[in-house]
């Protein structure tokens, strides 16, 4: 299930179900981007020319580079290190093919958290789109919140028929069964988790 969640209200905005065969990044072919916004991605989906087809369309990304990402730096931003921030540039890309499939300048941010001594993620870095000279602010996305629920609270433990509409169908239900339990909690502002409130 691919899966594109819409942080506003922790829902999902774009879901396309396919067999196990087809690699996540060929997802940003089907999605249809939205100008103005920011699309937040693991660095399974790091394809240049992809990316660049969502700049075009005047929407921004954040995603995390590959260890082998070549790029070079451009000019350095001042940084506030209170904020977790240890370098915030824009930089070129530099590799055999990259340049050509974006060519434009990206953001280059490393963060890392005092609090918990954690670095973004398992790497320290993001590269977005979004190169102006807007400060880098800390967010905690929750982007692995549906997910979870998913997988903990709406568990498929068989499938009721064997066929492909059949399979579809149940996961269908149970992604429907999340939205209106966070509909439910957020029009009657209940303070309960998703979890409790799907129990009662």
């Amino acid at each position: 299930m691919h899966t594109q969640i819409d942080l506003r209200g922790n829902i999902p905005s774009f879901i396309h179900i396919s067999d196990g065969k087809m690699h996540e990044v060929n997802v940003l072919d089907l999605m249809t981007p939205e100008p103005g916004s920011f699309t937040i991605m693991d660095r399974g989906f790091l394809d240049f020319a992809r990316l660049y087809r969502l700049t075009q369309a005047g929407a921004f990304f954040v995603i995390r580079p590959k260890k082998n990402t070549l790029f070079k730096r451009v000019y350095s931003r001042p940084v506030d290190k209170t904020a977790g921030l240890r370098c915030d540039q824009t930089v070129r890309l530099t590799g055999t093919k990259s340049p050509d499939d974006y060519p434009q300048y990206l953001r280059y941010v490393v963060f890392y958290d005092e609090k918990t001594d954690k670095r973004l993620g398992s790497s320290p870095t993001i590269l977005s789109s979004r190169s102006g000279h807007r400060p880098a602010l800390q967010s905690r996305w929750q982007v692995e919140l549906f997910f979870k629920w998913i997988k903990q609270h709406l568990r498929i433990k068989a499938f009721f028929g064997i066929n492909e509409n059949a399979a579809k169908a149940q996961i269908w239900i149970a992604i429907s069964v999340y939205v209106l339990v966070a509909i439910v909690k957020k029009r009657l502002g209940i303070e309960a988790s998703l979890y409790t409130i799907l129990q009662i």
